[in-house]
Formats: structure tokens, C-alpha cells, sequence
């Protein structure tokens, strides 16, 4: 699948994931925790990426190594912005990090956030796509 076509998929979803969040009563005035998440089963390919989305102004968490089912190693790290719900800030986002992840070589999963308003759990329940 083409970029193009990726990141047009990935705005419909930011669309839908911001109007669900704020259907379901999340604070539309709130300071959202934005995880945008990368992975690999290469390791430099992955740091190379995490670098660059840290010159982008993300803070970029340390890597964290998955054994799959099969045994193979999956490499992630996720880039973290805070900012409104806003799906104009998300686009943006969403397209300079998966041009990131293309240049790397590396796969760009999407975003998550956590719901914001007055729930009173312990932990709040993520929200990814």
C-alpha cells in the first residue's frame, strides 16, 4: 500500500478515534498524553528512527523487545507528545512520522491516548487504534 494511502487511512482513523473519545465524555479542553507507536525487528533500524522523531520533539521512550509467538524479536518505542485532542495536531503528526517510518524502514502502528475526564479508576483505560 501506497503512503499516500496510508496516511489517508490513518487520518479517517484519527477522526474516529477523537470523535468516539469525545462522545464518550473525554475532556475536549484537556491535555492529551499521545503515543505514537513505531516497531521493527531491527534494532538500528529502529533506533535511527527513534533519533529522529526525538529532532521532530517527541520524547521518545527506550526501546522495549517483544518475543513473538513464532520466537522472532520485535523491537518498539513509542513517540510521545502532549497536546490538545485536536485532529489537525494529529494529521500533522501522523505524517511526518510515518514519512520517519518509511525513510527508516521501520513500521509506524498508529496512536494512542488515555481517556481524560471523571472516571475515578485507578488507571485509566488506554485508547489505541
Amino acid at each position: 500500500m501506497s503512503i499516500e494511502r496510508q496516511l489517508k487511512e490513518q487520518m479517517d482513523e484519527n477522526r474516529d478515534i477523537v470523535e468516539s473519545l469525545l462522545q464518550d465524555g473525554s475532556d475536549p479542553d484537556a491535555e492529551y498524553t499521545i503515543e505514537h507507536h513505531f516497531s521493527s525487528t531491527n534494532f538500528d533500524k529502529l533506533e535511527k528512527a527513534a533519533v529522529d522523531a526525538f529532532k521532530l520533539g517527541f520524547e521518545v521512550n527506550d526501546a522495549e523487545e517483544v518475543e513473538m509467538d513464532d520466537g522472532s524479536l520485535l523491537f518498539c518505542f513509542d513517540a510521545i507528545a502532549n497536546h490538545a485532542l485536536d485532529v489537525a495536531l494529529l494529521d500533522n503528526a501522523c505524517e511526518k512520522l510515518m514519512a520517519l517510518a518509511a525513510k527508516h524502514k521501520v513500521d509506524y502502528d498508529g496512536w494512542g491516548t488515555y481517556f481524560v475526564g471523571d472516571e475515578v479508576d485507578d488507571e485509566p483505560a488506554p485508547v489505541s487504534h
